[in-house]
């Protein structure tokens, strides 16, 4: 695999969203994400939809393709002494851990912190939780729209105080997840330094209150509580969403220069006392959002966008996905990429939304299904441990392992219940699963849906 963190190995023991968007970021710069699985079911996100797609005796969830792409899908009962040592295993080989259990269940599962350190003191553990863990509410259980509730965030979304509303996609899922593989990476440089491991924590309400913006020093430094208003900015005007014809558009003026460029084109003088500054129109916006739709209201948006955009106003039409992803600005980003799945076929997945100039990984893995590289992982495993046994070293598991038993060690087989599924030859260490090219084609025909 190409990119940044080439050569380096996540093991993946998160679910749902927050956890798995961090290992894919850590994934999509180069990294083996090893992602271990129960063997009830897998990722609960599996079990999310509909959307379901594929055929109805190996349906999958669109919720888990979103956030599962570069991974290899093994597993492991945890709560057997063989899972166990298999994972204890696959600590001593890796370099991140990746976990958003409840505070204290990695512990009861026999691997607290001080365990994975001792088994591997080079090992970054990245632990996201929902409020934190500790603190008066430490380890309460957290789902996104919760913390989006909690953490404020719902009572500055929607058209007004009365109506709190929810982000579209679950947001504090997914900066938690973010913030998390941003701490990863400053671990690792960290490591280089030190030679050693150590925990980086965050939470869904951190991840929200540390994107509070100007909403929170608004509070903290000038004790206004901030409120939902819509689409109009509170604290720059005009910047919001407006109706024209045939479409919803947006315009951004963000200084005072553009105002003097702008007002003309919606039949106002730049000099009007009522709007002449951006306090009094901040004052006053409902009144110039007035104006402005009155002004909109008989021209069409293609017409409208070329004029501002002659204009040097920075302006733009609200689209919905299917226009966001036929878009070819998104293409030419590499925001859209084709892979190989094994029962879906080939399939179009969001791409990833970091480049790097001269390239990084141009090919990327379809999500797995369960258990999909479980045999191929141990096998990788007991291809290393055999290569420590030939040079004289210590065992990555056996009587170290935090059940005292030894692990697998014999040919890999898949768990009870979930048999061998094709495609998992066993692979080197960094090899990559099966993979097509990055895409900037045509788009593809949608695979069957429920």
């Amino acid at each position: 695999m190409n990119g940044p963190l080439s050569g380096l190995v996540v093991l993946d023991l998160s679910r749902a969203l927050a956890g798995p968007h961090a290992a894919m970021m850590l994934g999509d710069m180069g990294a083996r994400v090893i992602k271990v699985e129960n063997p009830s079911g897998g990722d609960d996100s599996r079990g999310w939809g509909p959307p379901f797609v594929g055929p109805e005796d190996a349906l999958e969830s669109t919720y888990f393709l979103s956030c599962n792409r570069n991974k290899e899908s093994v597993v492991l009962d945890l709560k057997s002494q063989d899972g166990r040592g298999a994972l204890s295993r696959m600590v001593r080989r890796s370099d991140v851990l990746v976990e958003n259990f409840r505070t204290g269940v990695l512990d009861r599962l026999g691997f607290p912190v001080e365990e994975l350190h001792r088994l591997n003191p080079r090992l970054i553990v990245l632990s996201i939780t929902g409020f934190g863990h500790d603190g008066p509410e430490g380890g309460r259980p957290g789902y996104d729209q919760i913390a989006q509730g909690e953490a404020g965030l719902m009572s500055l979304t929607g058209p007004d105080p009365d109506h709190p509303t929810r982000v579209g996609v679950p947001i504090a899922d997914l900066l938690a997840g973010i913030y998390g593989a941003y701490g990863v990476v400053a671990a690792l440089h960290e490591r280089e330094r030190t030679g050693l491991g150590r925990v980086v924590r965050t939470s869904l309400l951190a991840a929200v209150v540390g994107v509070h913006a100007f909403q929170g020093t608004n509070y903290t430094v000038a004790g206004r509580v901030g409120r939902a208003q819509g689409n109009l900015h509170p604290s720059l005007q005009p910047y919001g969403a407006y109706r024209c014809r045939d479409a919803v558009i947006q315009v951004a003026v963000g200084s005072q220069g553009l105002w003097s460029r702008f007002a003309p084109m919606v039949g106002l003088d730049p000099a009007d006392p009522r709007f002449a500054a951006n306090a009094d129109r901040v004052e006053r916006a409902a009144e110039l959002a007035e104006h402005i739709n009155a002004a909109f209201a008989e021209r069409d948006v293609d017409e409208l966008l070329a004029e501002l955009s002659a204009a040097g106003i920075p302006a733009g039409e609200v689209r919905t996905l299917d226009r966001v992803y036929e878009w070819e600005q998104t293409h030419s980003q590499g925001l859209v990429v084709d892979v190989d799945h094994p029962t879906l076929g080939r399939v179009r997945l969001p791409g990833p939304p970091i480049r790097f100039d001269g390239g990084i990984r141009q090919r990327h893995a379809a999500p797995p299904v369960l258990g999909e590289h479980t045999q191929a992982v141990l096998a990788w495993l007991d291809h290393h441990d055999g290569d420590a046994d030939a040079a004289g070293l210590p065992r990555p598991a056996g009587k170290d392992s935090p059940t005292g038993q030894d692990g697998p060690t014999g040919p890999a087989r898949a768990p009870v219940g979930v048999p061998p599924l094709p495609g998992a030859a066993a692979r080197g260490e960094h090899a990559a699963p099966r993979a097509v090219d990055e895409s900037h084609s045509r788009p593809c025909a949608p695979v069957g849906r429920r």
